[in-house]
């Protein structure tokens, strides 16, 4: 598809392509437009979705966001800190919809210069509803410096927190 076309996602809503390299944030839309059929208690999605979470928070970090509830986002962040692989919330205002807004459909599929991890997220937002959490680890998924328990190259990033997070919460 080339830039400027329309798609129907699975969910119904339009999205104009103006960037071709943001596939992967429409594929995942479908997938999780896709769960909502299993009523899910709360849904976990892992992605290397974009450059701009690399760049707020490198390596020693995953950014994430999300419509779960409070609670479910401080048990993350709780073992992430015991799993060595930490998160930071970023801000989930409705402000940030005003950047993926379109012209010609219901959406776009990037937000623009500013922003980026965050209108990722907001893109995704659009088909869940349902308590989700969106891990970026753009940043973390492949390393080139030598890091804590984590060797040169693909580290895994994310197994561990999940681990530790269903094992320590007792919200489910």
């Amino acid at each position: 598809m080339p830039p400027g076309d329309v798609v129907t996602m699975h969910n119904g809503l339009t999205v104009e392509v103006l960037n071709t390299d943001a596939e992967g944030r429409m594929i995942l839309a479908d997938a999780l437009s896709f769960a909502k059929a299993d009523n899910p208690l709360v849904v976990v999605d892992v992605a290397t979705l974009t450059g701009a979470a690399q760049a707020a928070v490198g390596e020693h970090a995953v950014v994430t966001m999300g419509t779960a509830a409070d609670e479910i986002f401080s048990e993350l962040e709780k073992a992430g800190y015991l799993a060595c692989e930490r998160v930071v919330r970023f801000p989930f205002w409705d402000e940030y919809d005003e950047l993926i807004k379109s012209p010609i459909a219901d959406l776009k599929n990037v937000g623009g210069p500013v922003a980026g991890a965050i209108t990722a997220g907001k893109f995704l937002e659009h088909f869940v509803d349902y308590p989700w959490i969106h891990l970026d680890i753009s940043g973390s998924a492949f390393i080139t410096t030598q890091g804590n328990y984590r060797g040169i190259g693909a580290t895994g990033f994310g197994v561990r927190l999940l681990h530790t997070f269903l094992k320590q919460t007792s919200l489910f």
